[in-house]
């Protein structure tokens, strides 16, 4: 499970998740992206069960990259606590994604590969997720 080493802060805010991805919501190192359509806190089980699920279809052959890591943490009270006396102790990490954000890519397989593995990774996410192609730019982006 991905969690971080250590933190500034042990509980945060839950915070707000409108607007689209402006960083990370393109394809920058495989051939093959996994964009989400919908906002979302994506656990870090969620996360590793997603990986195992793509390198398993692709028998260990090509690259993937996790490009989301749960570095918030959601805290929750001890079951039968009574309300007040503050916050409750961290339970797991997520990470926040926004529309438009690219979760995994891949690369070194076949399209139909990419395509199945990426297909079998969204299963495992609580997200509405589609499936992108790596935009080649040619003329230094003109």
């Amino acid at each position: 499970m991905l969690l971080p080493k250590r933190v500034k802060y042990r509980r945060v805010h839950r915070g707000r998740m409108t607007g689209v991805a402006t960083r990370g919501n393109t394809v920058a190192y495989g051939d093959w992206g996994l964009v989400t359509t919908e906002p979302a806190w994506i656990t870090g089980n969620q996360i590793e069960a997603a990986r195992v699920a793509m390198t398993r279809y692709t028998k260990r052959g090509g690259k993937v990259w996790i490009k989301i890591f749960p570095d918030k943490p959601v805290t929750k009270k001890a079951l039968g606590t009574r309300m007040g006396s503050g916050k409750g102790a961290p339970e797991y990490w997520v990470a926040v994604v926004k529309p438009g954000r690219v979760m995994f890519e891949i690369a070194g397989v076949s399209e139909e590969v990419a395509r199945e593995a990426l297909r079998l990774a969204s299963h495992k996410l609580p997200v509405k997720c589609k499936i992108v192609k790596k935009e080649t730019v040619e003329n230094g982006g003109e």
